[in-house]
């Protein structure tokens, strides 16, 4: 049956009413409003906290779910659900995408979110927010600590039911550390991630010293930490990037060169920021069928939970790993470019920063954080010290309160009563109504005073910050120092100024090649580099450094040289696979060198100590161990790549290696109880390959050895820092002293030694030492140069705070070679 429908008449009283509004008046407008609404409530972050909306709204939400590091995880589909209904309407997907990007460590330096399951792979996407769980992490402790504390302002979520905060305390600098990336309408951002450790000493110079300019603030911050690691090839797009804002670097993989079988492999470690392994077997697969690529054999990964990344690319007989390498680099991802464009929000408005403008606008905010927490603080104690006050009066005169209380009609007449007899505030008085009589005898007038004092002295602290800026500005200080002990780790990213010279087939024979005298140098970075010059690098001038040789010997162009790694063992180096510096060594710096990981292949957690050149005859080399062992090895080079030369228990690992010139040189030990014994090398017997050693140095109880070298205590220098042994390694600046070494008198090879350093409050041991000949000077895990104090004559002093971690220490290359009395080679 057909529907029948009556139209209804309009009413009398109706009048149309049609307005005309220009198409294109209209459509600018609704983009513009478009446009706002995605530049401000989406794609860029405020550059205060260096969040997002969305990720400020999934961290302050979880703090209020409790989900803290303590607690348990919870389904990742519930915090969701929770932020969507109550601040974020815009859909599940882009909370649960921001969510787990937040917990991937390969995506943020310091990641925000604890996640407890499936959250993917660089190359592969996350399960289903069902399948997964998530908490916070201990960094958005510190991104929400002290919100409670009307430290933030707040504003009405999207429907006014409820408030939201406009920014987050941010006790960590969010943006610099973990980047971001994001893309609006007219505009974009991409930021690279940073060490927080260097982030952080680069910000409380800038508290220190607030003219410091660009160059200042990248001795302490030189170029991006990649949560992947691997290497930036060129710093000039780094330095524009900080001035302007804008700027791009080249990223590169960590590579080997491995023998797999019977064929070289390329072995590759870490990747460039951003991609995965499955890409780059991809893109090799495609250049192979296209035969663009020739001379790879086979193509693996063997990537592992154990292990981390190892892809491995076999190489065809009769071709050259490093010029197969080459290839690589050009055509596949492992080796990119990533531009920086530091746009985010700065009072609202989008900017473009350099970075001082973004450190500079994060210590604003901390500063007025800092400030308004005070005052909170402050009004809380005086609160509670106007109640102390009234509980004092209440507890002396008990019995009249009661008897008061009791012959009053109503509790309005006890509380005016109260007023009256005892003078007390309407406050006061309605605190001792509402408290019952058995909490009053709990209460003793010795405690209350106690209480009262402790409260004045926190009002006083308290009204001291709020009065004196500087005052402030070191409370801000102190705990930006505070959250690099307890957050920060060792730098990733290995920074090199070039590519350095390329290996071709022709100069990988050797025939083109003069068997020249040169110079070997390691650097603190694990740099390797030959020069025929035997001018130190950096002597020539130059700009800042950005490294120390930290052991250099001599040998020839086509030679062969040893390195000596902790786990006491000698890795054959060939000199012709180190790239040449120019020959006036101008360069202050060895970062045109090769990583030394390129080359050798070491163990998890071994480290190159000092470089030998492999001598068949003389005194031989001296190795200390971290329990205190010393074993002086007979010159042997045996026919193969690699060797041992101690014999070390499961808990022990060398933690010195020198090439003695004389055999007469003084083997010195620091342990990290801050004693220091230095005795003849004569004192110590040779030995062969497969002897352990002999007594050194007598430890303490539960102590280690923090260095050993052989020195000329006629021209030598000790430099110690103390720390708290609590702090993460690589975090605490601690406290620097310079010492001559002729202040230390001599002692028998296994005593105990004499004190080197004394220890403050706060300090228990010793985060860095090092001796040897001066000028001393020092870096840190950077490369970036660390100043040093001139040397103070008192062998048992304290130190003096030092602007950044020490992580390497060398004295002039000259002493290395023997020439001033030292020896060949340093260890670190």
């Amino acid at each position: 049956m057909a529907r029948r429908t009556t139209k209804q008449p309009l009413p009398d009283d109706f009048e149309e009413h049609i307005l005309d509004i220009d198409v294109g008046d209209e459509m600018r407008a609704s983009f513009l409003e478009y446009a706002y609404s995605v530049i401000y409530s989406r794609a860029l972050p405020d550059a205060r906290d260096g969040l997002k909306p969305v990720q400020r709204r999934i961290l302050y939400t979880m703090n209020d779910m409790g989900l803290r590091p303590d607690r348990g995880h919870v389904k990742s589909a519930r915090v969701v659900g929770e932020v969507m209904g109550r601040l974020h309407p815009h859909g599940d997907g882009a909370i649960y995408d921001a969510l787990v990007r937040m917990a991937q460590p390969w995506a943020m330096r310091l990641p925000m979110i604890d996640g407890h399951g499936n959250f993917g792979a660089p190359d592969d996407v996350p399960a289903a927010m069902r399948y997964t769980e998530c908490r916070m992490a201990p960094a958005a402790v510190a991104m929400t600590a002290g919100i409670d504390e009307d430290t933030v302002d707040f504003k009405p979520n999207y429907d006014s039911r409820e408030l939201e905060p406009s920014v987050l305390p941010a006790a960590l600098p969010n943006l610099v550390v973990n980047g971001t990336t994001g893309i609006a309408v007219g505009m974009a951002t991409n930021m690279a991630p940073h060490n927080l450790v260097e982030v952080v000493q680069a910000l409380r110079h800038l508290i220190g010293h607030p003219g410091a300019g660009v160059e200042d603030l990248m001795r302490f911050i030189p170029g991006p930490d990649l949560p992947t690691g691997g290497k930036i090839v060129g710093l000039d797009g780094i330095r524009d990037a900080y001035e302007t804002g804008r700027g791009s670097f080249r990223m590169r993989a960590t590579v080997r060169i491995e023998t797999v079988g019977r064929r070289k492999a390329i072995v590759v470690t870490e990747l460039p920021y951003g991609v995965g392994p499955e890409r780059i077997q991809a893109r090799i697969k495609d250049l192979v069928q296209a035969k663009k690529l020739q001379g790879i054999a086979d193509l693996r990964d063997l990537t592992d939970r154990n292990h981390g990344l190892r892809l491995v690319i076999e190489v065809k007989n009769g071709f050259v790993p490093e010029a197969l390498l080459e290839q690589l680099y050009r055509q596949t991802p492992l080796e990119e470019s990533f531009g920086i464009n530091a746009v985010a929000l700065v009072d609202g408005q989008p900017r473009t920063l350099g970075l001082k403008q973004m450190l500079e606008v994060f210590l604003g905010h901390r500063f007025e954080v800092v400030r308004r927490r005070t005052v909170f603080r402050r009004g809380k104690a005086a609160d509670r010290l106007h109640l102390v006050a009234g509980l004092i009066i209440a507890i002396l005169d008990i019995d009249e309160v009661i008897q008061v209380i009791r012959s009053s009609d109503n509790s309005a007449a006890a509380k005016e009563r109260l007023i009256s007899v005892f003078e007390l505030s309407e406050v006061q008085a309605d605190y001792i109504l509402d408290m019952p009589l058995r909490r009053l005898t709990r209460f003793s007038k010795l405690e209350l005073d106690k209480e009262r004092e402790e409260l004045d002295r926190e009002i006083e602290r308290l009204d001291a910050i709020l009065a004196d800026d500087t005052l402030l500005r070191k409370v801000v200080s102190d705990e930006l120092a505070d959250i690099a002990k307890t957050f920060g780790t060792p730098r990733r990213t290995v920074l090199l100024a070039s590519a350095g010279s390329t290996v071709t087939a022709a100069a990988s024979s050797g025939l083109e090649v003069a068997d020249d005298p040169c110079l070997a140098f390691l650097s603190s970075t694990g740099l390797l580099a030959r020069s025929s010059s035997a001018e130190e690098p950096g002597s020539g001038g130059g700009r800042a450094n950005h490294d120390v040789v930290v052991s250099t010997v001599r040998t020839t162009a086509r030679g062969e040289i040893g390195v000596l790694t902790s786990r006491g063992r000698v890795l054959k180096l060939g000199v012709l696979d180190m790239p040449e510096l120019p020959p006036s060594a101008n360069d202050p710096n060895l970062q045109g060198g090769l990583p030394l990981t390129e080359v050798l292949a070491l163990g998890a957690g071994e480290r190159a100590l000092a470089l030998t050149s492999l001598p068949t005859e003389g005194p031989g080399l001296a190795l200390g161990t971290r329990a205190g062992i010393v074993k002086r090895v007979n010159p042997e080079v045996l026919g193969r790549d690699e060797w041992d030369l101690i014999a070390l228990k499961d808990d022990d690992e060398v933690v010195g290696a020198v090439e003695l010139v004389t055999g007469e040189e003084s083997l010195c030990f620091i342990t990290g109880d801050a004693q220091l014994l230095h005795f003849g090398a004569d004192a110590v017997r040779p030995q062969g390959r497969s002897g352990g050693g002999i007594a050194g140095v007598r430890l303490g109880a539960g102590e280690r050895v923090a260095w050993f070298g052989a020195i000329d205590p006629a021209t030598s220098v000790v430099v110690t820092s103390s720390g708290s042994s609590t702090a993460l390694p690589g975090t605490d600046t601690g406290a620097v002293k310079v010492a001559p070494f002729s202040e230390y008198p001599p002692k028998g090879r296994a005593t105990g030694g004499v004190r080197c350093h004394r220890f403050l409050k706060g300090e228990d041991t010793l985060v860095f030492a090092w001796a040897g000949a001066e000028p001393a000077r020092a870096a840190a895990s950077s490369g970036a140069p660390v100043e040093l104090p001139p040397p103070t004559g008192r062998r048992d002093g304290s130190g003096i705070p030092s602007p950044q971690p020490i992580a390497a220490c060398a004295g002039p290359v000259a002493a290395q070679l023997g020439v001033t009395g030292g020896v060949e080679g340093s260890a670190t």
